[in-house]
């Protein structure tokens, strides 16, 4: 392999000069501009001499000429070169990365505007297309190619995903940025368990090594939200949010879990209304509408009794204190017009011990909110936290928390303020956008139970 690339990386106006013992490089020679694929499409190179480097997605050797296809990651249409047939090598062929230097020019052809012809070809990496596991004409389904997380981001259908994941990522930072959140960097190592859920991971140094003898003194977790972490700065900052990793120990191999995904969580101080918080929920240009405004904000006594005058079969009774489970959530949606929908005011015992007493006897709710969408359920839930110093001594006491949480008592007694925020699981986002089934599919490397590749 490596002979043959060195052989043709051998070019006068590049090689190296040995006089004297001393190395000259040949650095005052003009070299061709270099262009992701991306720009050679923009048209302001026509007429002169570029170089790209890639990916060879097709290859089709004629009498005369040899036709690829490049790609560099930064479109998703590749580049057509055009060469000649003397300048084919064994190596060259699909998925191998070339670096290719030429004329860039106008296309004769009406579906491409520009090709490149090609002066100079070189095989930076080869590829045998036998082995290679995707096909240069087979449509692969996004079932196979997870098969293979290592080579899945080469396919167009991933590499498409993943330049939307990346475009919809500086979008949630554009958004918060604009509407005046401070972006602050909760940490991944905690001690507390913000859902009250015990889906942890610990952390423990060494094996069979005791929590107290562990590198914190105490028992340390992955964090499952960053929200505990926000209140703490919302004593500040009137806004704020943070956007990372979270973990859950779910076992659960369902198309919407995963045991590591991104949370966007945000924090608002000064505010007494759900209605503050969902319309938060418009992020950047996510399509959501304001759903208050269409009157889809529902509590949740009414969803019961959505789900009660249907003629859906559920796996559990639909009474109050029952929680909603994704089937519920999904016929919800569905019910309301398959549009985006919250749902408010869910049972008080039903919520973590944050979460603000509506102190409504005897139903008994809290001032919570879920968002529902189409295709996913829930996409988003939030509530209003309980700033009142008295009942959350008493709620964190029926916990026995108290002593945990002395720290989250403290922001009470120093000069808090009513306040609210909410989560939003970013890969159910994407899934929501895209139409994807599976949530495995929108995250570059899925961690879910029996499955950590990589």
């Amino acid at each position: 392999m490596f002979p043959a690339v060195t052989r043709a990386f051998l070019l006068s106006s590049m090689t190296p000069v040995c006089r004297s013992g001393v190395t000259v490089r040949r650095y005052c020679m003009k070299n061709p501009t270099k262009l992701r694929v991306s720009e050679a499409f923009l048209d302001a190179q026509v007429g002169e001499k570029v170089r790209i480097q890639g990916w060879v997605r097709s290859f089709r050797p004629q009498k005369q000429n040899l036709f690829l296809h490049v790609n560099d990651g930064s479109s998703l249409k590749s580049l057509q070169v055009i060469a000649p047939a003397a300048m084919n090598d064994p190596l060259l062929g699909f998925g191998c990365a070339v670096e290719v230097r030429g004329i860039l020019k106008k296309s004769p052809h009406s579906k491409q505007p520009v090709e490149l012809e090609a002066e100079q070809i070189w095989v930076i990496g080869e590829c045998n297309p036998v082995d290679f596991p995707f096909k240069i004409k087979e449509r692969h389904s996004l079932e196979y190619i997870r098969q293979f997380l290592h080579l899945r981001c080469r396919t167009n259908a991933f590499s498409s995903l993943l330049r939307i994941r990346s475009e919809a990522t500086a979008a949630v930072h554009s958004y918060f940025k604009n509407n005046g959140f401070l972006l602050v960097h909760t940490p991944t190592i905690t001690s507390n368990d913000c859902e009250g859920a015990g889906e942890l991971f610990q952390v423990e140094v060494g094996q069979g090594i005791s929590w107290f003898w562990s590198f914190f003194s105490v028992p340390v977790y992955l964090t499952v939200s960053g929200q505990l972490h926000l209140e703490v700065m919302s004593g500040a900052f009137p806004r704020v949010y943070t956007f990372g990793p979270t973990f859950r120990a779910e076992n659960s191999q369902s198309r919407r879990h995963l045991a590591e995904f991104f949370m966007v969580e945000a924090e608002i101080s000064f505010t007494e209304s759900i209605e503050d918080l969902t319309k938060v929920w418009k992020i950047g240009s996510t399509g959501f509408t304001n759903c208050t405004k269409q009157k889809n904000l529902i509590t949740y006594t009414e969803a019961i009794d959505i789900l009660k005058r249907s003629s859906e079969t559920f796996t559990f009774p639909t009474d109050w204190g029952c929680d909603l489970m994704t089937e519920h959530e999904k016929f919800l949606v569905k019910h309301c017009g398959n549009i985006p929908v919250f749902v408010t005011d869910y049972p008080h015992d039903l919520k973590p011990f944050y979460a603000r007493d509506n102190q409504d006897h005897p139903k008994h709710t809290a001032a919570a909110v879920d968002l529902l969408v189409p295709g996913v359920g829930e996409l988003s839930g939030g509530s209003l936290r309980e700033e009142r110093l008295d009942l959350l001594r008493s709620r964190l006491g029926e916990c026995g928390l108290e002593d945990t949480y002395s720290w989250y008592l403290d922001l009470r007694r120093f000069g808090s303020v009513p306040h609210g925020g909410f989560g939003l699981g970013f890969e159910r986002y994407l899934q929501c956008i895209l139409g994807v089934d599976n949530i495995k599919d929108v995250i570059p490397f899925p961690r879910f139970s029996h499955s950590c590749l990589l």
